[in-house]
């Protein structure tokens, strides 16, 4: 599950990035400077990278045996700006193995 775990992760930052370059970027220069190029590029370019995502994220819920809706709530978490980085981080801290921890040592 290691390599479906980090397909994801990768997929959802980039769709991620792609998604607030698209608002925080392409929007005002649509909307505020009437220029539509980084709409159409980046947006066509999230449309395309959304559906790798949708794959990503399916692949990992069937691996990991989550419910329906889980994976449901997961795969939108990539249409909504900034929520896939939280995603992914719910995601990882899920199926991530717990890693044994070491005591801080103590000054004395």
């Amino acid at each position: 599950m290691g390599g479906a775990l980090t397909r994801y992760r990768v997929i959802a930052w980039i769709v991620g990035v792609a998604l607030a370059v698209l608002v925080l970027i392409g929007m005002p220069l649509k909307y505020g400077f009437d220029n539509p190029t980084v709409v159409a590029v980046v947006g066509t370019a999230h449309g395309w990278l959304y559906m790798l995502y949708l794959a990503a994220t399916f692949d990992l819920s069937r691996r990991a045996d989550w419910p329906l809706k889980r994976m449901l709530l997961v795969m939108l978490a990539g249409t909504v700006p900034f929520v896939s980085f939280y995603a992914e981080r719910r995601v990882t801290h899920w199926l991530a193995p717990e890693q044994p921890r070491t005591p801080e040592p103590v000054a004395g």
